[in-house]
């Protein structure tokens, strides 16, 4: 049994999180952080949709002051009667397992790439879904002229973001800690996606690929590249959760007809078919003798260029050489970034683009999406 929305509002400051919410509060976790993922899609999307947006803003205001005083004088018990530390073990927990997921098992990163219109059909629906469901839930008292403007400033701001272009943009550790401050910032807010605000400033790659080498060779140094991004989130965390909550505070309908306009602007980015324009980067190039095993599988069965990250042959040395131990061939390996999209409806179309696009799957992407949706919806009445 979740909090009542009356407790969280009269008494934002303590944690009313119980045990048996675990496989809840885990699954929700979950959500969000495989929302997290996809470039226009937000976390703050799902934890709105699943009723714990308000939750999870007072959890993370809980890091306070007092917080800090605490750890400095190693006062333990007093850190965890101040933290919301239960709610947040529980959502992290299910968040952790979903990057893992959907990183290590299941690529969902990649399956953008390969399969765009069935992933994409399926966030279309559940954030289609969620607008219905939010307003819903809105006081039919506070649906008045001020909040449909609200409602409307929202939708146009959200569609701003999820059009910008993205831009060339340095590594340095200002900018890294600038991006995570920025990011985290939009993770939490429905409609707006960190992964996306990565996307513009270039850092999605840079982010996603050292995340994928920790653990591995280069442990060390993807985890002291990741430092300045998790300290700008962390500060980005401390300021911003706490405008939230005053707003929700002071001006709940308002601030959230203002959150919906934002899911409805994203809409826009998320429609599962659009013409999608990549960007081919070569990150590193090794090179072997013509003989070598990864050569001769390149060659025998090339990497799929519709992902991510693919390895492909580039230029052979001495390919006239009758003698292949004097032949060397560079292998390239390439980054794959999606830089501008542009939505069209198929039915519309009978180009090139519309026939080779997954009509079917994006369908059934979204009929997924709205049934999960409105599945999450029944579990959280039902709760």
């Amino acid at each position: 049994m979740e909090p009542s929305k009356e407790d969280s509002h009269k008494h934002p400051d303590k944690d009313f999180t119980k045990w048996k919410e675990s496989p809840f509060l885990m699954l929700k976790g979950f959500l969000m952080g495989s929302a997290d993922i996809v470039p226009g899609v937000s976390g703050g999307t799902m934890a709105l949709i699943t009723g714990i947006y308000d939750r999870l803003i007072n959890a993370i205001r809980s890091f306070d002051g007092g917080v800090i005083k605490s750890a400095l004088r190693f006062r333990i018990k007093d850190i965890f009667e101040q933290v919301h530390w239960r709610f947040l073990f529980l959502l992290l927990s299910g968040i952790v397992l979903a990057v893992i997921f959907f990183t290590r098992i299941v690529p969902l990163q990649v399956y953008m790439f390969t399969h765009p219109e069935i992933v994409y059909g399926l966030f279309f629906g559940l954030i289609l879904g969620s607008i219905f469901i939010l307003i819903k839930e809105i006081d039919p008292t506070q649906r008045n002229m001020k909040n449909g403007f609200a409602l409307v400033l929202g939708a146009l701001f959200g569609f701003w973001i999820v059009t910008l272009v993205p831009t060339d943009t340095p590594e340095n550790f200002a900018f890294v800690f600038l991006s995570g401050a920025v990011s985290i910032c939009a993770m939490i807010l429905p409609g707006i996606s960190g992964s996306y605000i990565l996307l513009i400033l270039r850092k999605y790659d840079y982010v996603l690929g050292n995340l994928g080498e920790l653990g591995g060779l280069y442990t060390i140094e993807a985890f002291m590249a990741l430092v300045p991004f998790g300290l700008g989130a962390l500060f980005g965390l401390a300021l911003f959760s706490r405008l939230l909550s005053w707003l929700l505070k002071n001006y709940h309908a308002t601030t959230l007809m203002v959150l919906v306009g934002f899911l409805i602007g994203s809409l826009y980015v998320i429609w599962p078919w659009q013409d999608r324009i990549f960007q081919d980067a070569v990150r590193q190039t090794e090179v072997h003798m013509y003989q070598d095993d990864l050569v001769q599988e390149l060659l025998e069965n090339p990497d799929n260029e519709n992902r991510p990250r693919y390895r492909r042959i580039g230029t052979i040395q001495n390919p006239d050489s009758p003698f292949p131990e004097f032949q060397r061939v560079e292998v390239e390996y390439v980054s794959r970034k999606l830089i501008s999209t542009t939505p069209f409806i198929p039915a519309l179309n009978s180009d090139e683009r519309t026939e080779e696009t997954n009509l079917p799957g994006g369908a059934a992407g979204m009929v997924i999406g709205l049934l999960m949706v409105g599945a999450l919806d029944y579990l959280r009445r039902k709760g």
